[in-house]
C-alpha cells in the first residue's frame, strides 16, 4: 500500500521516495529554501531522516517547525514549517 499525503492550504508535498538518493538532500534544501513564512513542506520518506532534520535545524534555527504526521513502516510523513521569516 502506497501512502498518499493529502494536500492542504499552504502545504506543498515533497515525496522524497521519488527522488534518487544521491539528489535527495540537495532537492530538499532547495525546496525548503523557497518556502515563505506560514508555508509547510509535507515531506514523505521511506525512513526517519534524523540527520537531515539536524541539518535543517542548523540552517534555519527557530524558523523551522517539525511535526511528525505519520511514522509507519511504509512511510514517514513530516511537516516542515517555516515561521518568522520577513515577508518578501
Amino acid at each position: 500500500m502506497q501512502v498518499q499525503p493529502v494536500p492542504e492550504a499552504n502545504t506543498h508535498i515533497f515525496d522524497a521516495r521519488r527522488v534518487a538518493r544521491r539528489f535527495r538532500h540537495s532537492a530538499i534544501f532547495g525546496a525548503i529554501g523557497v518556502l515563505r513564512s506560514g508555508e509547510t513542506m509535507r515531506f514523505v520518506n521511506d525512513h526517519d531522516p534524523l540527520p537531515l532534520i539536524a541539518q535543517l535545524r542548523d540552517r534555519l534555527g527557530e524558523n523551522l517547525t517539525v511535526t511528525y504526521r505519520e511514522h509507519g513502516p511504509e512511510a514517514v510523513v513530516i511537516d516542515f514549517g517555516i515561521v518568522g521569516l520577513p515577508a518578501e
